[in-house]
């Protein structure tokens, strides 16, 4: 492989607020990014809203992570419009939130799918590619209740946690053909959901957070970079917390 050709990079859930700066994080270290958004009346928002605040936008690719057909049919057009991609960031996961004897079925299966089926669909259609070019970087993002577990997200506990189950395989698996998989593992960030819970909450939120903060979605990102880069190449099976000390194991 050319190491001198842009990489590029395709980010799911790319119009969330990590996803947000994962992606301009990405461009402002090199890569050609690639968006990957499931509502066209969110992209078009999320487009106007990068362009007012000056950010350079990324190419757009539709498709829902959770189905494998529509993953399939978005990785085929990328690989014919803009080429192979050399990192991909599982960012993309929704909540259901509720105590296990209340949960549905529906509110099980739906996290199950947009948080880890998500994790093969994406990783399965680039896997094949990365090995023909000996290169490839795979980050996927879990949660620290993914970790440790939380009271009603038996279902996003779960799908977080086997999103490292799958990394440490598959990082087994592909260390040798010059591919790393990784898993980053955010407790409470700064996003736009957090920021929209009452302030009563976000102090208790913070009260058990050793740093006294929330992180910033910047500092996600920075360490989404670093793990993109060449220079994490003997990096692989690893899960960061990043999380203030909220966890620790």
């Amino acid at each position: 492989m050319d190491n001198q050709k842009q990489k590029i990079a395709l980010v799911t859930g790319a119009t969330g607020g990590l996803g947000t700066f994962m992606v301009e994080r990405l461009m402002a270290d090199g890569f050609k990014v690639i968006g990957n958004y499931r509502s066209e009346s969110k992209k078009e928002a999320w487009i106007k809203k990068l362009k007012e605040e000056g950010h350079p936008v990324p190419l757009m690719y539709k498709a829902d992570v959770s189905d494998y057909a529509s993953v399939e049919a978005m990785m085929n057009k990328i690989r014919e419009e803009v080429g192979t991609v050399d990192v991909l960031v599982n960012n993309a996961g929704i909540t259901r939130d509720g105590s296990f004897k209340k949960m549905s079925f529906e509110d099980w299966d739906a996290v199950m799918r947009a948080n880890l089926y998500s994790v093969f669909n994406c990783s399965r259609t680039v896997i094949n590619d990365m090995l023909e070019n000996g290169y490839g970087r795979i980050i996927n993002i879990s949660s620290v209740n993914g970790q440790r577990g939380q009271f009603g997200q038996a279902n996003y506990s779960a799908a977080k946690a086997g999103m490292h189950g799958f990394t440490k395989t598959l990082a087994m698996e592909v260390a040798k053909k010059g591919i790393t998989v990784n898993t980053i593992s955010p407790g409470y960030i700064a996003t736009d959901m957090v920021m929209a819970v009452p302030q009563e909450w976000r102090d208790k939120i913070v009260a058990n957070i050793p740093m006294g903060r929330l992180g910033g979605m910047e500092e996600v990102a920075h360490l989404v970079c670093f793990l993109a880069s060449e220079k994490a190449s003997f990096i692989t099976g690893a899960n960061y917390a990043i999380n203030g000390g909220q966890h620790v194991y």
